[in-house]
């Protein structure tokens, strides 16, 4: 599932394989922009904003544009050079295609395929948090935004784009995990908001720049998280077996001994 590393990520190849090149030609397998034509504009900047893709593209005389796209559970963008053959997923999921002289961009399964003027921007990404691999973060923004609903559960908050950009799944785990959360305490009972919001932070942060996502520091196959995905697993602390449940539609993972739920009243 895409989180904000792999969005950056994603960003970072679309930057290699287009800016900087006028586009030779565009197809887009969306209904909103099925006659839209981009040809002839230069890709200028691939930028990410949390979950976000935005592409930038100018051309003389007329307003600069924003390809937005989000990739949500199960998008992704692939490049390859011309004449290549596209692989890695079914041809039905394609719903963009971008050419230049040098190379063609390919969105698979793509979401929320928007088209505005660059101006407009913040119409789309406006509404979130602090970006975790921003020029924007700021921890203590984050904190105040975690704090103004008091009785969300923390995981739930932590998943909320407009408390801090970036976060998904994975990295709530583990956070959670690491501050000995359990993932059902209430906002208001969260000690020290602001190191949470670092340590989610750091942890996204530190898997820039490579596909796999590891939060133990640790990149062989089936050691790289605590308790994600390690349901019945023994914790890596302490042994005891890692749960997993539905929460807010979500599914969440934890050490039952090292993230304890607290007694009522306590």
């Amino acid at each position: 599932m895409p989180e904000g590393d792999t969005v950056w990520n994603t960003a970072r190849v679309l930057e290699r394989a287009l800016v900087g090149d006028v586009l030779t030609g565009s197809d887009f397998r969306v209904p909103r922009l099925a006659t839209a034509d981009l040809t002839g504009w230069t890709v200028a900047e691939s930028a990410s904003r949390g979950k976000h893709l935005l592409l930038r593209l100018t051309r003389d005389g007329e307003k600069p544009l924003t390809l937005h796209s989000h990739l949500r559970m199960d998008g992704a963008w692939r490049s390859f050079a011309p004449g290549e053959r596209w692989g890695g997923k079914p041809a039905h999921l394609i719903r963009v295609v971008l050419r230049t002289a040098r190379s063609v961009a390919v969105g698979y399964h793509l979401h929320d395929v928007t088209l505005v003027l660059t101006a407009e921007e913040e119409s789309l990404v406006g509404h979130l948090g602090p970006d975790l691999l921003g020029d924007d973060w700021d921890p203590a923004e984050a904190a105040r935004r975690l704090a103004a609903r008091p009785a969300v559960t923390i995981a739930e908050a932590l998943l909320d784009q407009r408390n801090l950009a970036g976060v998904g799944n994975l990295y709530k785990a583990e956070t959670m995990f690491l501050r000995g959360l359990w993932p059902w305490t209430p906002v208001a009972e969260v000690p020290d908001l602001v190191a949470v919001a670092t340590l989610a932070q750091k942890l996204v942060a530190s898997n820039k720049g490579r596909w796999t996502q590891s939060t133990t520091g640790s990149l062989r196959r089936g050691e790289t998280t605590y308790v994600y995905g390690r349901r019945a697993q023994p914790c890596r602390r302490c042994g005891t077996a890692v749960r997993m449940a539905e929460q807010a539609e979500r599914v969440t993972y934890w050490c039952p001994r090292c993230q304890p739920e607290k007694p009522a009243g306590a």
